[in-house]
């Protein structure tokens, strides 16, 4: 099928591998978009050596994140539209705000520099990594029942413990850290730039039910950008937690996120 609008790149965030994506491209896909949905740098590109090389990923910030997806931009034909969810919800508004997208789509985003609405779910989440301050150079894991906690609270144990055998990896404990301490550092690489008048539509899609970015913290992240003369949208899934954009309900996300591109359709083929 021919494309039919800008590429898509994915992102996905902490504790997934990249080929938690995989249902997403393949819908994208089948829509006539170029989808692809490249790992973090020094990620493995399976789950088992991910899982068996966690040192490959150890250190790793958000800088380096931010810098190896516009490396990948920038190889080409036009300006993406990026996805991505939690703190890959992040990335993708610092490669919005940098005019390296089209259009982004931040799906449970982590927290950006400014928003201070936070919320007790979301510093229990971060605990399990910011209570080793070693971890800041290290790779952290997720026993299952964390996994059950940051993703799997709206959906029943044995999906969650299916999800976690399916795609957990050990992920940099480095982004916790920054994004814990964003609104301590003046140059905080959770900075993100919400009024550059050039800055392509967002959407950012909160879960009702979420622990690590509940929809009060998303809410928060929208009025960043209301000195934005850009658009940007927000919807909410009410039942849904962490696990929304890969859980068995995945695919009502993705059709909602086409729809939005969609509606966004002359806006984002005058911008690529």
């Amino acid at each position: 099928m021919a494309t039919v609008g800008p590429p898509v790149v994915f992102v996905h965030g902490m504790f997934l591998h990249a080929t938690s994506w995989d249902a997403w491209v393949a819908s994208f896909q089948a829509q006539g978009y170029a989808a692809v949905a490249p790992g973090w740098p020094g990620e493995p590109a399976t789950v088992a050596d991910a899982r068996e090389h966690p040192g490959s990923v150890a250190g790793t910030g958000i800088d380096d994140i931010v810098a190896h997806y516009e490396k990948i931009i920038r190889g080409l034909e036009a300006r993406p539209i990026v996805i991505g969810h939690s703190t890959g919800g992040v990335i993708v508004q610092r490669l919005l705000g940098q005019g390296l997208a089209a259009a982004a789509v931040a799906i449970q985003p982590a927290p950006i520099k400014g928003v201070v609405t936070l919320a007790p779910s979301t510093a229990r989440a971060g605990w399990m990594a910011l209570r080793n301050p070693a971890n800041r150079g290290r790779a952290v894991s997720l026993t299952q029942g964390q996994f059950r906690y940051i993703f799997g609270s709206a959906v029943p144990a044995a999906e969650s413990d299916e999800l976690y055998d399916r795609w957990a990896i050990p992920s940099p404990g480095r982004p916790v850290f920054e994004l814990a301490c964003a609104n301590l550092s003046r140059r905080s690489p959770a900075r993100v730039n919400t009024a550059g008048p050039a800055r392509g539509p967002l959407l950012l899609i909160a879960g009702g039910r979420d622990h690590p970015a509940p929809a009060t913290v998303v809410k928060a992240t929208a009025r960043r950008y209301r000195g934005s003369a850009s658009a940007i949208d927000y919807q909410e899934f009410p039942d849904r937690g962490h696990s929304l954009p890969v859980d068995s309900g995945w695919r009502e996300v993705a059709d909602a996120t086409l729809t939005w591109l969609n509606a966004r359709a002359s806006a984002l083929s005058s911008g690529i």
